[in-house]
């Protein structure tokens, strides 16, 4: 494994939650990290700026650029990624971590709510992907990292939510196709999901509140996981769909208690995690109850 130490990473929605814990961990090794999110003001529901998100990874170790991007917007996100080239010279990672949801069904899904999710993560994961590849291949150890599930074709994704899984599963499309596309390249394209639900403001206002929040780990795991890939040397690691704990493990790690909220509540399992995925040896993971109307960012 390789140090981030004046790498630069280039993270949508990284004002918060998991993004802002991958921008934090690669600030410890002095990476350089453009938060591209569209929250300039504080909202009420949603905690984080890209202004606050850039005084944490400045105060971890890291250099910070805050822009304002909406990953929808294809002037914008041509304008946010020259603006993290000029400032820091070029682009190593990649991390497509914006993304929105709406636990509804057919009937239940305005077409504006489809056409956020499907704007989002899989055209804005596709664009922010693209633009940001010329930059990638001038890069020493390239990396482009999707937050998006495996590819497990079953219809109890699909049938609470099958606008919002389309759009989840077209983010890890671009995987399996710009991994193809980029190998000889070497750029590596993976993705990464969590086991277990993860204490953000996703599942805090929709899977549930207080109680689930518990019942989640910390945005943490996902942050080392996602550094444990984005280090691998890019030629020997494309085309993954990886599972934070398991990546975890394979490193080395044996305590996944201290990424517990609360270590005296049963852990909850969250979206897409298959069936057949054997979680680490001593992890016991509770099935998640099926859940719709929640709309919200993730």
């Amino acid at each position: 494994m390789t140090s981030l130490k004046g790498k630069t990473l280039f993270i949508s929605g990284a004002s918060r939650g998991i993004g802002l814990a991958i921008a934090l961990r690669a600030a410890r090794d002095g990476a350089n990290v453009a938060i591209a999110a569209k929250t300039a003001e504080p909202h009420p529901k949603l905690k984080g700026t890209i202004y606050t998100a850039a005084d944490e990874v400045r105060a971890a170790g890291g250099k910070a650029l805050p822009v304002i991007c909406d990953i929808r917007d294809e002037a914008q996100v041509i304008a946010a990624i020259e603006q993290t080239v000029t400032e820091f010279g070029g682009i190593d990672v990649c991390v497509n971590n914006a993304s929105a949801i709406s636990l509804t069904n057919s009937q239940a899904t305005d077409m504006k709510r489809y056409d956020l999710m499907m704007g989002i993560n899989t055209r804005g994961t596709f664009m922010v992907s693209k633009y940001c590849i010329p930059h990638l291949k001038k890069a020493e150890n390239p990396h482009i990292l999707m937050l998006s599930p495996p590819l497990d074709m079953k219809t109890k994704w699909f049938e609470h939510s099958t606008a919002y899984t389309m759009a989840k599963f077209g983010m890890s499309m671009c995987v399996l196709g710009l991994a193809g596309e980029q190998k000889s390249a070497g750029i590596a394209v993976n993705a990464l999901w969590p086991r277990t639900t993860i204490a953000t403001a996703a599942v805090g206002n929709l899977l549930g509140g207080d109680a689930m929040m518990r019942a989640s780990r910390t945005p943490e795991i996902m942050g080392d996981a996602a550094y444990a890939i984005v280090t691998r040397p890019s030629r020997e690691f494309t085309g993954n769909f990886c599972i934070d704990d398991k990546v975890l493990y394979a490193n080395g790690v044996r305590d996944f208690e201290r990424y517990r909220v609360d270590p005296s509540v049963p852990l909850m399992s969250d979206f897409f995690v298959p069936d057949d995925d054997v979680p680490p040896p001593g992890v016991t993971v509770q099935p998640l109850p099926s859940a719709g109307g929640a709309q919200t960012s993730r």
